[in-house]
């Protein structure tokens, strides 16, 4: 059985020992070297606990067991004996995710660590309904968006460029209100012809960080445009945006709230067609190939990944990491729903109104729309995207698709599996 190390650590932690920076180190095993049970087959994980590398003995572990993303239905608690034990999970009869949260005191202080294990998820199906209309209502408002001309700027900014590669940004109007977004543009400097990827951010009123962290696409000669989606220039502070972001991001007045009670006035319409416009800027590039256009994003850019290829014929490949406002309404189902997490975080959400306009915004109805093949990599331990979710997306998708599933992830990537979609899309090239 092979032994997998529940850690999360910095990738310049890398060459140094494990646990990074700390005197504990908890390692958990399902009896299923996958995680993976039908329903009705019950689960065990065994458990280790270490001090300084040392395994710890006659330490009590509580723990509490529930379903992905709900409250516990079980507790116990259980003794470490020559440094392990064993913790019964139990069995679930539908298809989801159970939760095994376990606590142990240790000298004043409190150390917590968490494993889900998944039954029959490949069965899991959308509580969210697709409306009849759906396609109907994005292409008439595709066709009115086409009715304004694509109108950008772009500034070279050279502390982004080296001797490969070339970086600009950019400042796309997005309609006649003059609403925008703005952009790092990445160019392989002596390519005359280059396939194209559109990566939107993750969740949040925030700068793009780190621009330069995947200049391997450019130097790999792929054209990259990474996003922000409200209008903000990412060479603002970051106190600036944290500023922004308290004043205009709270639970009360989030974007991702704003104007739920109706189709055509959620916040979310105009980022979805800016998605849009941004694959119209990226194929009247002359140095675009005419042939490659991709979309990658993780987690809130997962979704907007999706959602473009299930919007835009002209996307030929998609990959998405642990895609958020996935089966948003799951909750009403008894089980985990997707990120931002409404229905434990809003009072007022579960109105007529508000679902009915998820369904025109979640991203398993675009899923059913794309014909394009499809790369997902997800994590069991994931709390801001959780398992079931990214499954249901996945288990709705038609088109050619491959899964990279691991399970130990919370919401992360390593490098190595960022690194790899960039091979993928290589793959796929035409």
């Amino acid at each position: 059985m092979t032994v997998v190390v529940f850690l999360l650590f910095a990738a310049y932690a890398a060459a140094e020992n494990y646990p990074y920076r700390s005197d504990v180190l908890w390692v958990a095993v399902p009896d299923h070297d996958d995680w993976l049970y039908k329903t009705g087959e019950k689960a065990s994980l065994e458990v280790r606990f270490y001090r300084y590398g040392v395994p710890q003995d006659d330490l009590i572990i509580s723990y509490e067991l529930g379903g992905d993303m709900m409250p516990a239905d079980s507790k116990g608690e259980v003794k470490l004996r020559k440094g392990k034990a064993v913790i019964p999970m139990g069995t679930m009869k539908e298809p989801g995710f159970r939760d095994c949260r376990m606590t142990v005191e240790l000298d004043g202080k409190t150390y917590t660590h968490h494993v889900k294990v998944g039954f029959s998820p490949e069965k899991l199906q959308p509580y969210t309904k697709l409306p009849a209309d759906f396609n109907e209502f994005w292409e008439r408002e595709k066709e009115a968006d086409k009715k304004f001309p694509l109108k950008y700027t772009k500034k070279h900014i050279p502390e982004y460029s080296t001797e490969k590669i070339d970086c600009y940004l950019v400042r796309s109007q997005l309609n006649a209100q003059g609403q925008c977004i703005y952009g790092y543009l990445f160019y392989p400097k002596g390519k005359a012809s280059c396939p194209v990827v559109f990566t939107p951010p993750g969740a949040g009123i925030k700068t793009i960080k780190d621009p330069m962290r995947r200049k391997y696409y450019a130097e790999e000669g792929f054209i990259r445009f990474e996003i922000e989606i409200h209008g903000l220039n990412p060479e603002i502070d970051e106190e600036t945006f944290r500023e922004i972001s308290n004043a205009f991001n709270g639970r009360e007045n989030g974007y991702l709230a704003n104007g739920l009670d109706s189709r055509d006035n959620y916040y979310m319409k105009r980022v979805y067609l800016a998605c849009i416009r941004c694959i119209d800027l990226l194929t009247s590039l002359p140095e675009w190939d005419g042939k490659n256009v991709f979309v990658q994003g993780g987690s809130q850019g997962g979704a907007l990944a999706l959602i473009t290829a299930g919007l835009d014929r002209r996307v030929t490949a998609c990959v998405g990491n642990h895609p958020a406002l996935s089966d948003m309404a799951g909750y009403k189902a008894g089980r985990a729903g997707g990120y931002p997490h409404f229905f434990t975080k809003m009072k007022d959400m579960d109105t007529p109104e508000k679902i009915k306009t998820l369904e025109y915004y979640d991203v398993v109805n675009f899923a059913k729309q794309i014909t394009v093949p499809t790369y997902l990599t997800w994590g069991f331990n994931d709390n801001t995207c959780p398992p079931t979710t990214s499954y249901i997306v996945y288990n709705v998708l038609e088109c050619p698709k491959e899964a990279l599933i691991t399970p130990v992830n919370e919401h992360w990537t390593s490098e190595d599996t960022e690194y790899g979609h960039m091979l993928w899309m290589k793959k796929q090239m035409k």
